[in-house]
């Protein structure tokens, strides 16, 4: 009988466990598979790494991973795909927006033979308009600069197979993207709508902050376009400030300098920022090489249930 590994990053989601577990359980026990559920505490500061446990006392199904500290959701995601032993593993968020009763169609899917299935959601409704803009305008962004493909709203719900898994758990980035590495990664793929629904309990933890990192991170994690695009700025604001040098030697000649201070003073702030703005770009790609270099660990287990270990 195959087996599948659920993985399901955890931050302080203490209202929302049980009955995600409740909904899993009852999609499986109509499903002619094994399973067994790896919720990963992301350094919760709430009950979440208590309330795994006592589940995890009664239900042999149920495994836990808990960090020394947050390490950030796709670190989450790494440490359950590096810790599953099965056929395939899917991955879901812990507040019931990613519906547990689509497992059956994805496993259908895997066993017709594809390798991933993820999902794209195709209702909007849940976010606020500035969310749906935003998103929009990430996903957009992210295709035009890098070398993947990704759908509008597609999250990090999905099945990878053990082909697949293995690939990922051989990559070595800092910076985890996992959108974008599994698109990356090839193999047979195909998507599947979903309706999200609304969170359960408590209220999301990706601020507008997190959400720009995690953009940032995707875009530079795939492509070295942005600098050649600070590259180009930088030839084209060289061409266009010549010019500005028939202005300068007329008021020179003709006695109009001091008139001139605002157009100084603008074009000034302009090229400083724009300098600013070149020195971030490289600045990003250098941080992401010394982060890279120092090989520290993604994250730290302070105690688990897997293996017989605790």
């Amino acid at each position: 009988m195959k087996h599948v590994a659920l993985v399901v990053p955890l931050f302080n989601e203490e209202e929302n466990i049980k009955v995600l577990i409740a909904a899993i359980k009852a999609v499986f026990e109509k499903l002619p598979y094994t399973y067994n559920v790896i919720l990963v505490d992301d350094g919760s500061r709430d009950r979440s790494l208590q309330v795994v446990q006592e589940i995890a006392l009664q239900d042999s199904t149920i495994n836990y991973i808990s960090f020394s500290r947050n390490f950030g959701h796709q670190n989450a995601l790494k440490a359950g795909l590096d810790h599953a032993d099965a056929d395939c593993v899917i991955s879901l968020d812990a507040d019931m927006q990613h519906p547990p009763s689509m497992i059956p169609e994805m496993l259908q899917k895997w066993e017709e033979g594809f390798d991933v299935v993820y999902t794209v959601r195709k209702n909007m409704d849940g976010l606020s308009p500035m969310k749906k803009r935003s998103s929009s305008a990430f996903y957009q962004l992210l295709n035009w600069l890098s070398e993947v493909d990704l759908e509008v709203g597609t999250p990090d719900f999905r099945l990878i197979g053990r082909n697949v898994l293995e690939v990922l758990r051989s990559l070595n980035e800092y910076d985890l993207f996992y959108r974008g590495l599994v698109k990356w990664v090839g193999f047979k793929q195909i998507a599947l709508e979903y309706e999200e629904n609304m969170r359960f309990a408590g209220k999301s933890k990706y601020t507008f902050k997190k959400m720009f990192r995690l953009a940032l991170q995707g875009i530079t994690s795939f492509s070295i376009r942005p600098l050649y695009a600070a590259a180009y700025l930088g030839f084209f604001s060289t061409i266009a400030s010549l010019l500005y040098f028939p202005y300068a030697a007329y008021s020179y000649f003709f006695g109009h300098v001091i008139n001139g201070w605002t157009s100084v003073i603008v074009t000034v702030a302009f090229f400083g920022g724009l300098q600013l703005t070149i020195l971030g770009i490289i600045g990003i790609y250098l941080g992401k090489l010394f982060m890279q270099a120092k090989g520290r660990p993604l994250y730290i287990v302070k105690e688990t249930n897997l293996y017989g270990r605790k």
